[in-house]
């Protein structure tokens, strides 16, 4: 049974109509899972083609990334440009909201990278290469 002191001590944050007991929990909700962190990831250097996107997503469907994407374009976390072409071309590219992600998302592939087995630590990924491109890039 819940008491007036347990319905004081218990802070509800609101986003979109759903309640959250926390704000890590509303945030994993809206960025959590193994494709929008990546999306997010791959996004940081600037927008791409909807396509080149996917592709550099090894392993998801075409239904998980259009889910995906359109999660993070609701969440206005992505935004999604069409192009009045034929054939018709789409890119994607973060937000404002959306690069705030960008230290975040660089500092987990770095911690990615530190808990590596020692001796896979020289056969970095591609995801770790770029993480470690784009930091040298961004203090030059």
């Amino acid at each position: 049974m819940t008491t007036a002191t347990d319905k004081k001590n218990t802070k509800n944050f609101l986003y979109k109509g759903k309640k959250y007991l926390c704000t890590l929990e509303l945030a994993m909700d809206v960025i959590g899972g193994k494709w929008k962190t990546l999306l997010i990831f791959h996004l940081r250097n600037g927008a791409m083609r909807s396509s080149a996107l996917q592709h550099s997503l090894t392993g998801i469907s075409n239904k998980m990334f259009t889910q995906s994407v359109r999660e993070l374009e609701a969440d206005g976390i992505v935004r999604r440009e069409i192009f009045p072409v034929i054939p018709p071309k789409v890119e994607y590219s973060l937000t404002e909201k959306g690069q705030e992600l960008i230290p975040i998302m660089e500092n987990l592939a770095k911690w990615g990278i530190s808990i590596c087995d020692a001796k896979n630590k020289g056969k970095l990924e591609s995801c770790g290469e770029d993480l470690e491109e784009s930091t040298s890039q961004s203090k030059e």
